[in-house]
């Protein structure tokens, strides 16, 4: 029998009964479709954990200090992380190649009649690398493909020096908004601004800046903004020495829980840790890496992804089972015919062609289906994820792959019970 033949044949078996072919369908419809979605839903997940800690680069500690609750607020746990703990890492730590560290809080500003408030940040001289390395501004218009540079970020005038941090100068930045707001237009370079009752000489203004992804335009105001010598800021604006973020670049990525051990003994010196009784210390301070962050959160997205995987593939099986049930019925129901076939000479290779082709045919309509249903789930996925739902053109084949596995693997043992079939009996099957 040719191959045209078992073709036709199998196309006037699939469609003798219009209804029960939808409904058989419908499984693996659901099943690819699970799979395009879930696939598409798992590589959002990676993405959106990349996405939220790409501002911490593969050579970088971050240190932050420990917290805990105490009158309703949130106080530092032992000694707070100061700024002269930040300064002293990379004499004490060989591994360490520098720091950087700064400090936030809110500010009322004065220029005239003008007042604005909002939250400054206290930071060393290199804070513009650090806002390249996090990734998330830019200035409005810059294109894509070239590189940018902290002389891309001032507008007028110029960033703060390492000499000044350390001197604790009473000079500031300000941001694009911020410098409008306040001088109205007139030139800010050299002119003070009273920030928190302190006077302060304003250096250079930031260029207009925006958010580097679409959707988050809408919610943050990157011409907002106050940055000031970590020291000055130190000084003059908190009551109490306030905790210090500091981040420490290493010289070889290599060696990260080594360089980590060395700043842990530093700290531990000069916040008075010991050991206690079981031999572990209780550090008032924690240390981050980008493996230690993304290791969990991909380890967590994997686990996701894996349970909506679980899911597709069931949704298969019970697709598969619905295959198989059909097929079943089809070779009860079409026993005389078979049997009129080898009869008049088909093999049991042929019958078995046939059957196989049909459950084949089956699952690889609802492969198609299933396909453009889960290519239109994906946008519907996103807005439901944060827009965390990211189509890998592989899916595609891999959705379908799967659905002819399907079909071949249930329909095999209709298609073998067909073939096998007693010709006499099946003559005499009413």
């Amino acid at each position: 029998m040719s191959l045209l033949n078992t073709v036709l044949t199998a196309l006037r078996g699939i469609s003798s009964n219009l209804l029960r072919t939808a409904l058989t369908t419908l499984g693996i419809i659901i099943g690819v479709a699970s799979v395009i979605a879930t696939l598409a839903l798992g590589n959002g997940a990676r993405a959106s954990v990349e996405a939220n800690f790409r501002f911490l680069g593969s050579d970088q500690i971050q240190l932050d200090q420990d917290l805990q609750m105490d009158s309703g607020k949130m106080k530092a746990a032992g000694k707070p992380l100061t700024y002269e703990d930040g300064v002293g890492i990379p004499e004490a730590a060989s591994l360490v190649d520098r720091v950087e560290m700064r400090v936030s809080g809110n500010a009322k500003l004065r220029h005239g009649r003008e007042t604005e408030d909002l939250n400054f940040q206290g930071t060393d001289a290199g804070a513009l690398l650090s806002v390249i390395a996090e990734g998330q501004v830019q200035p409005v218009g810059w294109p894509a493909d070239k590189p940018l540079t902290p002389e891309a970020f001032i507008g007028q005038g110029r960033f703060f020096t390492d000499a000044e941090v350390l001197g604790g100068e009473s000079v500031c930045v300000l941001g694009y908004q911020t410098a409008l707001d306040l001088f109205q237009g007139d030139d800010p370079i050299n002119q003070t601004i009273w920030a928190n009752r302190k006077i302060c000489q304003v250096i250079g203004v930031l260029t207009e800046l925006e958010a580097v992804s679409v959707q988050d335009r809408i919610n943050t105001r990157p011409n907002e903004g106050l940055f000031l010598p970590i020291s000055f800021a130190i000084q003059n604006f908190f009551d109490e020495e306030p905790w210090v973020t500091v981040i420490a670049h290493v010289k070889d990525e290599t060696k990260m829980e080594e360089a980590k051990a060395q700043i842990a003994a530093y700290l531990r010196e000069r916040h008075g840790i010991t050991q206690d009784a079981d031999g572990k210390y209780v550090d008032d301070f924690h240390m981050t890496t980008k493996q230690d962050v993304l290791g969990a959160q991909l380890q967590s997205a994997a686990t996701f992804s894996l349970l909506l995987t679980a899911l597709a593939i069931v949704s298969l099986v019970v697709g598969g089972i619905g295959i198989m049930n059909v097929m079943l019925v089809s070779v009860s129901e079409r026993t005389r015919e078979i049997g009129v076939r080898m009869a008049v000479g088909a093999r049991g290779r042929d019958v078995v062609a046939q059957f196989l082709l049909e459950a084949i045919l089956l699952s690889a309509g609802g492969g198609i289906l299933g396909i453009a249903v889960g290519v239109l789930t994906v946008p519907l996925a996103a807005s439901l994820n944060q827009a965390a739902a990211i189509l890998d053109p592989r899916s595609i084949p891999l959705a379908f792959g799967v659905s002819l596995a399907t079909g071949l693997m249930f329909g095999l043992y209709p298609a073998l019970r067909a073939s096998r079939l007693d010709p006499i009996e099946a003559l005499r099957y009413e």
